[in-house]
């Protein structure tokens, strides 16, 4: 009798575990990003609203000065060494393991600054113990970007990681989105004092639950395929970090430029178009915000849209005449919403995170394809880390600096077309898909017993 019909059978059930697998992923990628920009949004919301009367009273001198340590640096400062650390470890001892860590890290980080007692409760210990979760949070976002591309990537198929690696990149949007109807809700349901007294801490620990779902669907998950390989082959790597900038210097440098203009973007069209629509424009607040909004409501769809049609045609093409778009457009934003109504703004708006998508869909896959999957993991969060600093993390501050100096939109926009073209000569620098592919499918042929395996005969 035939086996055929048992084997098929066999073949069914492993076709379903993976793709099972593949959906599971994509959620735990996608859940951890958007817990990441949910804490966020909250933290940013706070500070600005109840944590300057909380925890740094004006009339305390060393409350101030951490005041400003905790809203300028701590954030940034810490997300490199997450990048190192975890990054590293994603090598070493796996992707899930790594991700459960940075998981429960920004969680509890978050859920205990929701039960942190105020300044007039503990004094100093008060500002001191939130710079302190600041920056843990910070340490878990490092570590939890680059595995979470990886995460997702890894188990799909690598000639679709487009869409797959874009799992992580929904995770700004939609953790902004959450952040802000959470803050929505309660400013709707509790007074103002309400708010300042109890209701702020409500959002943070919300959070234990996204926490809670996230590891559910993160411990139901196996290790990437690519790292089982590495383990059955051991090929995993020692000193990863020092590899890294030894054996992949050009690899870093391009994924590290290719990340400036995207961050540089998304700075002006969610963050500084606040601020200027408000005080150069003379809108509320409001208008300003629900541009926004939308904005990143469209992006939560178009996110992995990009990222897929990046599979679809070459994906640095793709990159870089998006690139060129965000370097063109601010030129034709500024003067649109001159008039101070609401339509241009909110159209300019919506454009400008469109090509965003289209830069920041594709990226993650871009990013991690840069590096042999044995130092995937530590070069992809080096790159977003050490990215962030000289990209995201410095943008309000020169777009408010360079309108204060020079009373005018242009230097604004020759600041995004400059970083726009970093982001080109990232790509330019930057390799294709086929070669990850090629190492992808290589890792994965069958291979003869490694000799630490082989059983002694006697």
């Amino acid at each position: 009798m035939s086996d055929t019909p048992k084997d098929d059978t066999k073949d069914d059930a492993r076709a379903s575990d993976r793709r099972s697998g593949v959906r599971r992923a994509f959620v735990a990628s996608l859940t951890g990003t958007a817990l990441e920009w949910y804490d966020f949004a909250v933290y940013s919301a706070a500070a600005a609203l109840v944590f300057g009367d909380l925890f740094f009273p004006s009339e305390d001198p060393l409350t101030g000065t951490l005041l400003a340590f905790s809203t300028y640096a701590v954030g940034y400062v810490s997300r490199p060494l997450g990048g190192f650390v975890f990054g590293r470890l994603g090598d070493v001892i796996g992707r899930r393991k790594v991700l459960i860590s940075t998981l429960v890290l920004i969680g509890v980080a978050t859920f205990l600054i929701g039960v942190l007692p105020s300044y007039s409760t503990v004094g100093v210990a008060a500002p001191i113990a939130l710079v302190v979760l600041r920056f843990a949070q910070g340490v878990g976002v490092g570590g939890e970007w680059g595995g979470a591309v990886l995460l997702s990537s890894e188990f799909g198929d690598p000639r679709r990681r487009g869409f797959y690696a874009s799992a992580a990149q929904v995770g700004p949007p939609a953790g902004n989105l959450l952040a802000n109807g959470v803050l929505a809700a309660l400013g709707a349901v509790l007074t103002e004092a309400q708010f300042e007294s109890w209701g702020w801490r409500v959002a943070f620990l919300f959070s234990g639950v996204l926490v809670a779902f996230g590891l559910w669907i993160r411990a139901k998950l196996e290790e990437t395929p690519v790292f089982k390989a590495m383990e059955a082959e051991h090929s995993r790597p020692e000193a990863p970090v020092r590899e890294v900038f030894t054996t992949q210097p050009r690899a870093l440098l391009a994924a590290i430029l290719c990340r400036v203009g995207p961050d540089v973007l998304y700075a002006l069209f969610t963050v500084f178009v606040l601020t200027y629509a408000t005080q150069e424009l003379g809108m509320s607040r409001g208008s300003a915000l629900a541009a926004v909004l939308i904005g990143s409501s469209i992006q939560v769809f178009l996110m992995p849209l990009a990222g897929a049609l990046s599979d679809r045609i070459d994906r640095r093409l793709l990159y870089g005449g998006a690139a060129v778009a965000a370097g063109v457009w601010p030129f034709v934003f500024f003067p649109m919403i001159g008039g101070g109504t609401w339509l241009p703004l909110a159209t300019g708006v919506v454009v400008g995170l469109v090509i965003h998508c289209c830069l920041y869909g594709p990226q993650a896959a871009f990013i991690a394809e840069q590096f042999a999957p044995r130092l995937r993991s530590t070069g992809s969060s080096l790159a977003y880390t050490l990215a962030g600093i000289i990209g995201g993390a410095v943008a309000p501050l020169l777009f408010t600096s360079l309108l204060s100096a020079y009373d005018t939109w242009v230097p604004l926009a020759v600041y995004i077309a400059l970083a726009s073209a970093v982001s080109l000569v990232g790509v330019w620098l930057g390799r294709g898909p086929e070669a990850a592919v090629e190492e992808d499918a290589a890792l994965a042929a069958p291979k003869a017993p490694h000799p630490a395996d082989a059983t002694p005969s006697h």
